[in-house]
């Protein structure tokens, strides 16, 4: 997880604009909405493992299993707003075409009678090639790099599924050719648009569609000799920890083989030093469920066996959400901000893709305040911490007036240095920017007060506990945190049916109420279709736990509007399922 970083700016007799850069919200979002829901493998079903996990090929960049339950799709649309439904029709548009209808096939009633519980996307990585001779290349891109897609299809009915495949849809254009490999039969589509389909029955118990050739033979070559992605390293021990029956989605990434891909552009190519560090990890895993009042994702992460990196197993971050009144909109919170700074380091130092730059930072840092970062601050924050947004509720006040403040606390691991480097920092405050220093109190505990030149409280700071120090900024909100609040966050009803229980103990956790966010600031765009995609959600809570030295765990909890009319797709049925969904045409 990222560290959010926020600013508040202050504005009167309008909603005010908040620059908020939730890059761990972000990047979870993106990566639970990538992780919808791969692998559950095994022979036919294991329960355990991907499906088709025994003939993906170990190089696959990235994999996804979804339902073919009807009444789960039906269920998925009754989340959110009619545009964030009209999204998701889309992509199962694009999906349906590109498999199904362009070939002549109706899910309705070629597929669904013979299919099983769930079915398999993989994308595979660009084949390199052994062969001195240049490939064809078209728009600078050679012809042995392009990416293969890979469906698996489990088969519960052997005969309906032998029939499909021995008489295929007639083709638009193009014609159907019989060719085998390693013994086993394959029917290719040769069609003179340039779009080809290659299919074959592997052990009567996986029909396997590719967009061609070469990819089922790779399918067959990993099933037969055992390089699936059954085979990489830690993903029979990690997938069971977040494999659940009956899930709408599973997932799987291979961390450093997608990077590597997806930087290959000439503006995204990542410095070979961060390419080096994303070795040390190995894949990403989850499961998404559905559940009354929205969706849930179970993630697993881990290293490669190979690596000599190894995780702390710090799970320590327990008692920040009961310091914190119950209307805070935003806390995010972790065990020990030391290492989660070193963490961040690993991958960030360099890298032209991360949210912050580690250099920009401390030498923001060193400008702002004349402090190091790492000397003067971090050097005595190695206990728990918790970054929150509290919102400063004025007597008669209108909702322009709403203003919030960011509050900081951090377990001090050495008081003692902790008190010089607030003492310096007050320092900088008075000579650089001419403020007040001024002492008070609040609730007859002792604060720092930071005055500015038009006599306006900006800042206060204090301790806790006699080991937790706090610095408040914007809004004027430490009597809100002094002395503890009798009615805590942990104690919301919002934060508690959104942020998940479980892991515990947990390494760190986050909460947001989106909906009272999106309508009382404007916030930073970090992903296409972000609007539509807050509009769509009531709140997000997230748990996080190191589970060994070698694995992280993630559970995430999305709190969905519903929407009475679902948006389906154009076609002559009303039914939002995904035989509409796959067996009809625009």
């Amino acid at each position: 997880m990222a560290l959010p970083i926020v600013s508040v700016p202050i504005k009167k007799k309008q909603k005010p604009s908040l620059a908020l850069t939730l890059s761990a919200t972000g990047l979870l979002i993106i990566g639970g909405g990538v992780a919808y829901r791969l692998f559950s493998q095994g022979h036919l079903y294991s329960g355990n493992l991907l499906v088709g996990a025994n003939l993906i090929p170990s190089d696959a960049l990235f994999a996804v299993s979804l339902t073919t339950d009807t009444k789960q799709w039906e269920k998925l649309q009754e989340f959110g707003t009619k545009e964030s439904q009209a999204e998701l029709n889309k992509s199962l548009i694009q999906l349906r075409d590109r498999f199904l209808t362009n070939n002549g096939f109706n899910f309705e009633q070629d597929i669904q009678p013979w299919v099983d519980e769930e079915v398999t996307f993989a994308i595979l990585a660009p084949e390199t090639s052994q062969t001195a001779p240049k490939p064809v290349v078209t728009d600078g891109v050679a012809a042995n790099n392009q990416q293969s897609v890979v469906m698996v299809l489990p088969v519960k009915n052997p005969e309906l599924a032998q029939k499909i495949l021995a008489q295929p849809k007639a083709l638009k254009t193009g014609k159907w050719i019989d060719s085998t490999y390693e013994g086993i039969a394959i029917k290719q589509s040769e069609d003179q648009s340039g779009t080809n389909l290659s299919a074959t029955l592997l052990d009567k118990r996986y029909l396997v569609i590719t967009d061609n050739s070469k990819a089922t033979k790779r399918a067959i070559d990993a099933y037969k000799n055992q390089t699936s992605l059954a085979t990489v390293g830690g993903f029979a021990e990690n997938f069971p920890k977040i494999s659940q029956s009956r899930s709408f989605a599973q997932f799987y990434v291979n961390v450093p083989r997608a990077a590597k891909i997806a930087t290959t552009a000439p503006n995204r190519r990542l410095p070979a030093q961060v390419l080096a560090q994303l070795q040390n990890n190995q894949g990403l895993a989850g499961t998404m469920t559905l559940e009354p009042e929205g969706i849930r994702l179970k993630g697993v992460s881990w290293l490669n066996p190979q690596s000599q990196r190894l995780l702390s197993v710090d799970n320590t971050a327990s008692s920040m959400q009961q310091r914190m009144p119950a209307e805070t909109l935003m806390m995010f919170s972790g065990s020990n901000l030391q290492r989660f700074w070193g963490d961040y380091l690993l991958t960030s130092q360099g890298n032209p893709l991360s949210p912050v730059s580690p250099d920009k930072l401390r030498s923001g840092v060193k400008s702002l305040i004349n402090l190091d970062l790492e000397q003067d601050l971090l050097s005595w924050m190695k206990g728990e911490f918790a970054v929150s947004l509290i919102p400063n509720t004025l007597k008669n006040g209108t909702p322009g007036d709403f203003r919030a403040g960011l509050v900081f606390m951090i377990k001090a691991s050495d008081r003692k240095l902790a008190e010089t480097s607030l003492q310096k920092l007050d320092e900088v405050i008075k000579t650089q920017y001419q403020f007040q220093i001024q002492p008070g109190t609040v609730a007859g505990q002792p604060v720092v007060n930071w005055i500015g030149p038009f006599g306006t409280l900006t800042a206060s700071h204090g301790w806790l506990d006699k080991d937790i120090a706090f610095l408040v900024l914007g809004a004027p909100v430490t009597d809100k945190i002094v002395p503890k609040p009798n009615t805590t966050l942990a104690s919301n009803l919002s934060y508690q049916n959104t942020v998940p229980t479980e892991p515990n103990p947990t390494n760190g956790q986050f909460f947001v109420d989106v909906e009272r966010m999106v309508n009382n600031f404007t916030l930073n765009t970090l992903f296409p279709k972000q609007r539509t995609f807050l509009e769509a959600t009531r709140s997000i809570g997230i748990t996080t736990a190191v589970s060994d030295s070698r694995s992280h765990r993630y559970d995430i909890f999305l709190s969905l509007k519903k929407s009475p009319n679902s948006a389906t797709l154009p076609n002559p049925s009303n039914s939002p399922n995904i035989s509409n969904s796959l067996s009809k045409t625009n």
